[in-house]
This record gives structure tokens, sequence and C-alpha cells, in this order.
């Protein structure tokens, strides 16, 4: 996963209460059949409910006059963190910070409905701001967030390369799993609040994703024609199978072991455990239960959190700052609470 970035461009990428998630619910998605939903016995006890209330009020105190918490991919893991936790637009003790930065996301929007605003960006900082305005979307029903949020779906749709991917220039150019993945993830968040997204659209990526999987490893390279598999976008590529409905997906139980056997990615730490979270949820049982117990307690590590509710480490994805590994490390802890209508089983 080779060119994740993320600050004012940084030279080009990724750059209390609880509010009830509100109004108008999004219709469900292809639901897992009963079945095989796995039992989830994770739960937030008290010392994480504290250790996030602390970050949230750290991200809350940080947000800029824009609203904003830097790029849109930024900005966007700021907002999921908040909504994650029942802060929704006007909502919450973070009602207003979430209100204003999700205005500041659809401020960004060009004409053709581009999420990338005045510090610039690309199509990854664009599916993460489009994932995170579907979610606003589909729990709050406002019509003027739906009506940003379906020019950024459609922009996604429309720049499709012929291979089923998407890469960093908003155009049908080029495709990688990690820019893919991301599109994917607006494009199930949105249908999943209503918002149509063409069939055909969903299983050329499906079929792009695959085409990256490694069956030596059992883990997902950058690009099918090279490369070797990697930690942080194997566990994307087991999020979007399963969000997607590919529960039985042959790729999906080697993909996990590959995830087991090697734990983490130095080079794109957060960014891995970000869809790691997700993945293994999704996954469920004792596999869960594992990981999430040892990234609490990684988190949770004496110090590892700052006095002022921030994760900061500069050995881990450093330049993208204190407000993406903050955001990225309550996303992680969130899990259990299920706020999230694209997470939840």
């Amino acid at each position: 996963m080779r060119r994740l970035v993320l600050g004012p461009v940084l030279a080009a990428a990724l750059v209390g209460l609880l509010a009830s998630p509100a109004a108008t619910q999004p219709p469900a998605k292809d639901d897992k059949p009963l079945s095989v939903v796995p039992k989830d016995n994770v739960k937030m006890d008290a010392e994480t409910k504290k250790a996030v209330d602390k970050a949230l009020k750290f991200l809350a105190e940080k947000q800029e006059t824009d609203g904003s918490w830097g790029n849109t991919a930024i900005t966007g893991f700021t907002l999921l963190a908040f909504m994650a936790n029942g802060h929704m637009p006007n909502q919450g003790d973070h009602g207003k910070v979430v209100a204003k930065g999700v205005r500041y996301l659809c401020s960004t929007a060009r004409e053709d409905g581009y999420l990338v605003g005045a510090r610039g960006g690309n199509m990854y900082c664009h599916g993460m701001a489009a994932l995170a305005l579907t979610q606003a979307y589909g729990m709050t029903g406002d019509e003027d967030v739906k009506k940003i949020t379906k020019r950024s779906i459609e922009l996604i749709v429309k720049t499709q390369n012929n291979e089923g991917g998407w890469r960093y220039d908003p155009s049908p150019t080029g495709a990688d799993i990690s820019v893919t993945i991301m599109q994917v993830m607006a494009l199930r968040g949105a249908k999943d609040a209503g918002i149509h997204v063409p069939d055909k659209v969903m299983d050329d990526a499906i079929k792009y994703v695959n085409r990256c999987y490694d069956r030596r490893s059992g883990g997902y390279k950058y690009q099918p024609y090279g490369g070797v598999a990697g930690y942080a976008r194997t566990a994307a590529g087991v999020c979007v199978l399963q969000l997607c409905g590919k529960y039985d997906a042959d790729e999906i139980k080697n993909a996990v072991d590959y995830l087991e056997r090697t734990a983490d990615d130095r080079g794109h730490y957060w960014y891995g455990h970000y869809y790691a979270c997700h993945a293994m949820n999704q996954v469920g049982d004792e596999r869960w239960e594992k990981y999430y117990k040892r990234m609490r307690d990684r988190l949770l590590a004496p110090r590892y959190q700052k006095e002022d509710g921030s994760w900061y480490d500069p050995s881990r994805e450093a330049a993208y700052g204190a407000a993406y590994q903050t955001s990225i490390a309550v996303l992680i802890l969130s899990v259990p609470t299920h706020y999230l209508p694209i997470y939840q089983k």
C-alpha cells in the first residue's frame, strides 16, 4: 500500500450523554443469515469508555475554525470517531462539533461532487469523506447532506476504471486495492442509506479486490500484477468482503489466518487497524475477542494515551498527526457500540 498520505495535501492522500441514532434509519443491508451471525461477547468497559470520552474531548478542542481537522480524509476519520459513540449533528455532548464537521465536508464539494476542498487531496480523501457523509445522512436523514453525498457517490461510479477499481485521480485511469476499497466502503454506506448504487459497480469492484488476493500467503497485494501481501491491505480486503456480504468467500479464512500471523503493519499501523478492527468484528467469535483485547490492552497501556486525551506514536505514521491517530484509536475501541450503520452485523 505504497502512497498512503494524509496531511494538508501531505504529498497527496490518506491523508457524557450518548445520543440515540436519530430520526431516519437507513434500509437494512444484506444481512448475514441469523444462523451464521457470531456471538459477540465484547463490551466497552468503564475504563475504555473513560479513555474514549477523554479522546473525544481532545478532538473537539482541536477542531479548526472551518470545522475540519485537516484535509477531508482526516476530517472523515474524526467524524466517524464521534458518530461511533452516538454523537450526531446537533445531538449529544459533541453534537455541535459534529454538525460543524459535516458542514465542512459538504462545503468542500466541487460541482462534480469531488470532496477535496482548498487543502487538496485525491480519491482516497474523497472516499473517506464520502463514507463519513453516508453515515451522517443514514443516521439523520438530513436532505442537504443527502444532496452532497449523492453527488459524491455519482463521482465514484463515474470514475471506476475498466478493471473495476480506482486510483488517486478522479478519472478511470488506474487502480489499486487501497483506493478501491475506500470507494467501495463509501458505496456500501450509500447503498445502506438508500442512495442508488448500480450492482455492476459493486460486483466489478469486488472482482478487482479479489484479483489482488495472493493465494500463497493468504493475504492481499497492492495490485494484482505485482508486490507482496501486507497486513493493512489484507485487513481492508477482509473488511470489504464481509461488508459486501461475501461471508463464505474462500479468501476470508486464509486472509484472517494471515492477519493473525502478521499481527501489525508498522508502516501503515493505524490505517491497518482501522480496517482490522471491523474485519475481525465481522468475523467474530474468539478471534474477535482476542483481537479486541490485544488492541485495548495496547491502547490503554500506561502513558500510551497522552494526558490531553490524544494518542500520538511518533514511530507509527507520525506525519499524519494526533487527530488521525486518536480518531482511529477511538474507532478501534468503539466497535462494540455498533452505532455506525455500515459496521453493524
